[in-house]
């Protein structure tokens, strides 16, 4: 049955309720919020310039879905330097997904679905933390688009085939063979995506310790609340530091007002990111009378310590996560 749209307003009403659902899809695919965005833009001119050709044989919300997918792997097709081969020197530096992106938690939660839709209940999962995005993004375009419509999604291997224009069988080899290299990727213990999407009281406390140790600058404090293997990344910066002790190093470094490295006093705000607990970090430089927005910390947590703290030293991030430029 089609359905009658005769000017762009129509056609606005019609998708805008699928917006925030092809936001995270594209998002997922990319890995980037900002190209994302760019990407759901390319999707709905696409889609309003295609609307002639829509005659209702499927649902609205699986047409645009095509035409998201497809429109990423024209990027990524454009963009084919960013792929890394697993086996690749480079895939073993713990930051070569250069420009991975952190996913506000209050823009996730604006999805709302039906039954028959469950994206609410796949984005409380596993399937959006940085994590399981940083390992997709080593995947083939077609790989990577597979993973996400078959595990992220839920969607059947007959959908997943018509809408990448491929055989059962194919979508379900390509399958096989991104699950295997995810398995390769992805860090020991989180391929068990049953994790809930709140978190736990033990969690929030360890949180609020984590952002009082960095309010009052202190280094052994903020240490015993790290696993010994705890790393510490900031994309897009090649920057990174292994272990406890590194990680403790370089945040003494940059608290010590005697040293040139130091930064500032700093006052954290929680937040969430990708669902996993984020810390905004606010800055008062020497001089300075405010304290301003330098970057945020999405946490990974494990045995009830910190092991991964992915770090975005971008202030132009905090808009999208509500949160003011100064304190």
């Amino acid at each position: 049955m089609s359905i009658r749209v005769t000017n762009e307003a129509e056609f606005t009403a019609l998708t805008e309720p699928y917006r925030r659902q092809l936001h995270v899809h594209c998002y997922r695919m990319l890995g980037s919020f900002d190209e994302a965005e760019d990407l759901v833009q390319e999707t709905l001119l696409r889609a309003w310039r295609g609307w002639a050709a829509f005659e209702g044989r499927s649902m609205v919300r699986t047409w645009l879905y095509r035409i998201a997918t497809n429109a990423c792997l024209d990027f990524l097709e454009s963009k084919s330097h960013r792929l890394l081969s697993l086996e690749s020197p480079q895939a073993a530096e713990p930051n070569a997904v250069d420009w991975l992106q952190p996913y506000p938690d209050r823009l996730l939660d604006q999805i709302v679905s039906g039954e028959s839709e469950p994206d609410s209940l796949v984005i409380a999962r596993e399937t959006i933390e940085l994590a399981y995005l940083a390992a997709i993004q080593y995947l083939p375009p077609k790989q990577r688009a597979t993973l996400i419509l078959r595990d992220a999604l839920g969607w059947s291997a007959k959908e997943t085939a018509n809408l990448l224009d491929e055989t059962v069988a194919s979508v379900n080899s390509a399958l096989n063979r991104a699950r295997s290299s995810m398995r390769k990727r992805m860090p020991k213990h989180r391929l068990d995506w049953e994790r809930a999407a709140s978190p736990t009281t033990a969690e929030r406390k360890l949180l609020e310790r984590y952002m009082d140790a960095t309010d009052r600058a202190d280094v052994g404090a903020l240490t015993a609340l790290l696993r010994e293997e705890a790393r510490l990344t900031m994309p897009p910066f090649p920057t990174w530091f292994q272990g406890r002790e590194q990680i403790a190093t370089a945040f003494a470094l940059a608290i010590d007002p005697d040293l040139p490295t130091y930064q500032g006093a700093f006052r954290t705000v929680a937040t969430a990111a990708n669902r996993q607990p984020a810390v905004a970090a606010y800055v008062r430089r020497p001089g300075d009378s405010q304290y301003r927005a330098l970057g945020l910390d999405v946490l990974r947590l494990e045995g009830g310590l910190v092991i991964e703290i992915t770090r975005f030293v971008r202030a132009d991030i905090f808009a999208a996560f509500g949160l003011p430029p100064t304190l």
